[in-house]
């Protein structure tokens, strides 16, 4: 009898500070070590994008935030695919030589990855992306003309024929020194983030269509002191190269799923969360699912959404290596608990059903 594909998602919310995963790709270990013990990694762009420095792997599914909450509703599939072709869509704010930067960019990674980057697209009017940050520390942000993207996401779709599109918006330069400073020394929020998902959101919620974003700013100073977490983004001029390497094999987005060739979100074996950052729509959903939901309580967020909070059933671990060894258990058919010094008791049916530990 043929084993099913063990199947895991990875999820790192994306501008709430999370220890690992908050900073420039510095979650990419983790999935990494996952897709060492799955058939299927499915995470999302945060987890995977490190500016200029990216890890591709077969089995490594890079999906946007809202397709992955669409995924886990079971609304659509994911459909692998060989190689998007990927369309740029550059921000009309962006100064001329940033943008030649960005171009520069998307060539090489052209002509010496030997990606299909198609035609690029600039917008008719600059997009005006604001900047914010939530009473919790979270941070999010505004679009002044979200129609503009939509009309050369569309028109790349419908005249240029990509089946994936990156986009560069030019990001203030202005953040408040303070949060800039904590941000690359490894204590704070990313403050662009948060405004970077909702770009992404509104094209994948529009065409259904994979979909990431890189800022465009002017160089900073050097610091000798920045953090490892956050040195990626000091390489250079873009942050645009492991959105095109991630979109490339990005899965298709399908809402007539074909139960032979896609990838289902009922299909999930197990998601990793940190155990403080349980509200989001994944989340809910996937704990309405047969799935095991492992909580990671040494990834500590600016959030304070338990899964007890919730009423979500959890397997809480401490570590990202605690989870590794549960993740091997639960793909060996082995129940975790069986593992611990002091198991628990078998029940009589109606006593003792809490939130596993």
């Amino acid at each position: 009898m043929l084993t099913p594909p063990f199947t895991v998602v990875l999820i790192v919310p994306t501008g709430i500070g999370a220890k690992i995963g908050g900073y420039a790709g510095d979650a990419l270990p983790i999935a990494r070590s996952i897709a060492q013990i799955s058939d299927h990694l499915i995470t999302h762009p945060n987890v995977l994008n490190g500016a200029q420095l990216y890890w591709s792997l077969p089995n490594m599914y890079y999906v946007e935030g809202y397709g992955l909450d669409q995924f886990a509703a079971n609304r659509w599939g994911l459909r692998p695919v060989h190689q998007n072709r990927v369309g740029l869509i550059l921000d009309q704010g962006i100064e001329p030589d940033l943008r030649l930067r960005h171009l520069q960019a998307a060539e090489a990674v052209k002509t010496t990855l030997g990606l299909n980057i198609g035609d690029y697209i600039v917008t008719d009017t600059p997009l005006g992306v604001q900047l914010q940050t939530a009473h919790s520390g979270a941070s999010w942000g505004t679009i002044a003309h979200p129609d503009s993207l939509l009309r050369a996401a569309a028109t790349l779709i419908e005249t240029a024929k990509v089946s994936a599109i990156a986009v560069v918006a030019r990001f203030p330069d202005d953040m408040a020194t303070e949060t800039l400073a904590n941000y690359r020394q490894g204590k704070g929020v990313d403050a662009l983030a948060g405004a970077e998902a909702i770009i992404s959101h509104l094209i994948v919620r529009e065409f259904q269509i994979p979909c990431a974003h890189a800022p465009a700013l002017s160089p900073l100073p050097v610091d000798e002191t920045v953090s490892p977490r956050a040195a990626a983004e000091e390489l250079g001029y873009t942050f645009l190269p492991c959105v095109l390497v991630g979109l490339s094999r990005a899965p298709q987005l399908i809402t007539s799923i074909d139960q032979s060739t896609d990838l289902q979100g009922k299909q999930v074996d197990a998601v990793v969360i940190p155990a403080d950052a349980c509200g989001g729509s994944s989340i809910l959903n996937f704990s309405q699912s047969e799935a095991k939901i492992i909580a990671v309580e040494d990834n500590a967020t600016t959030m304070t959404v338990s899964p007890e909070s919730l009423g979500i059933k959890t397997i809480r671990v401490t570590s990202y290596l605690e989870a590794l060894g549960v993740l091997v258990t639960l793909r060996g058919g082995i129940n975790p608990d069986a593992l611990r010094v002091s198991a628990s008791s078998i029940s009589r049916w109606g006593e003792g059903h809490e939130t596993q530990h």
